[in-house]
């Protein structure tokens, strides 16, 4: 008897601790620490939807850490229709709430449409909305090239110069229709600023030498930049309109590719020590520059600061190219997926980045914590997409 006793009492404790993991998974889907490369997806159901809306709609979500199945196993149920206008919601059934009441969206493409009920789902679960964004890149055909703007996915592309050139390294004023990015259309290579609102092109940096890699500052107020106009290749700033420009470091070693940091206060660079890439920053104002620690990579370049100051995206170049993270107060790095050139979405979640497919380049959305990755489509006529850069 008191073996049988013993048995019970040892089912009965089973079953608690089985009920308890079951209900502890259900939280930790919901409020997930997140690690990059090693976070898993939030699993959700949809239905109802047909055609270029279920494709929108699970690209935006892929990208952004989810991931589909049965409605049974599903942490949310995303339902509703496409004929006509969209119409969309979104329940959890674990909490028997609503994250999205029933809404209807008109007066823009399907296409749109489905972008707009993605960004109010992750805004339910507190998250920046990223679907309706923009980026830039470099579009290469015919040995020319011109920088292109588009939707997040690539979609809806449009070529913003005609340099019938080289061009190179857009990169968006923060918070207007506006860019800063290099053409060789006046022989050497000299930094342009474009207003894509009013069409204003002009010339920004032209000085003796090489004008490269413009970076503007969160503020607006700043642009950083890499010139070689006194005999070496070093980084500099400037005011937004080129006054006041000045030379930030002086290395016999080539600096390359600023970034900065989202309080306007730090430029993050790649160095080079001993023929090798390093990460560096450095104050606005001056000073000695600091080593951001990358341990367990070789040879990062590249680097792209997170909107929300937590992380720099890099590329590393050891034994190929890929993308990494590390934290932005440096330490060891993360290896994501091979890749290069990363660029922030306003998330501080999403990368875009460029990928090597034989001879060319495609562009290609990741999402951070999962290392779930897509790539965009790709435009007629255009052999090649790199260089992007995030609106922000």
């Amino acid at each position: 008897m008191n073996y049988i006793m013993r048995f019970k009492h040892l089912l009965i404790t089973l079953g608690l601790v089985a009920a308890s993991r079951s209900a502890h998974s259900q939280i930790d889907i919901t409020n997930v620490v997140v690690v990059p490369g090693n976070t898993r997806p939030i699993y959700v159901s949809m239905s109802g939807f047909t055609g270029e809306a279920a494709q929108v709609l699970q690209f935006d979500l892929y990208v952004q850490g989810f991931a589909f199945t049965n409605a049974a196993a599903a942490q949310y149920l995303i339902s509703g229709s496409n004929d006509g206008n969209l119409q969309g919601k979104v329940t959890d059934p674990h909490n028997k709430s609503t994250l999205v009441p029933l809404k209807s969206y008109s007066g823009v493409a399907l296409r749109r449409q489905a972008h707009a009920f993605a960004d109010d789902f992750v805004q339910a679960l507190g998250r920046k909305p990223i679907a309706l964004t923009k980026v830039a890149f470099k579009a290469e055909s015919s040995r020319r090239s011109e920088i292109y703007i588009a939707d997040f996915d690539t979609h809806n592309a449009q070529p913003v110069t005609q340099d019938a050139s080289i061009v190179a390294a857009p990169c968006w004023v923060s918070g207007r229709m506006a860019l800063y990015y290099v053409s060789y259309k006046l022989d050497n290579p000299s930094i342009f600023y474009h207003n894509l609102s009013s069409g204003e092109r002009k010339a920004f940096a032209r000085y003796n030498g090489s004008n490269f890699s413009p970076a503007v500052s969160p503020d607006g107020r700043k642009v950083a930049m890499i010139l070689d106009k006194d005999g070496w290749t070093d980084l500099y700033v400037s005011n937004s309109d080129g006054t006041d420009l000045r030379r930030l470091t002086k290395s016999r070693q080539d600096e390359s590719s600023p970034c900065w940091s989202p309080d306007s206060k730090w430029i993050c660079y790649a160095s080079k020590e001993k023929e090798r890439r390093a990460l560096s920053k450095i104050s606005v104002s001056g000073g000695e520059p600091q080593r951001i620690a990358t341990a367990g990579v070789l040879s990062p370049t590249e680097p792209d600061w997170s909107p929300d100051g937590k992380w720099i995206a890099f590329t590393s170049q050891g034994g190929g190219f890929s993308i990494c993270v590390v934290p932005a107060t440096g330490g060891t790095a993360t290896v994501l997926v091979a890749g290069e050139d990363p660029s922030w979405a306003p998330n501080s979640r999403t990368l875009i980045y460029g990928r090597r497919l034989g001879g060319r380049y495609t562009l290609s959305l990741l999402d951070v914590p999962t290392k779930q990755y897509k790539d965009v489509s790709r435009i007629s006529g255009i052999s090649s997409q790199s260089q992007p850069s995030w609106a922000k």
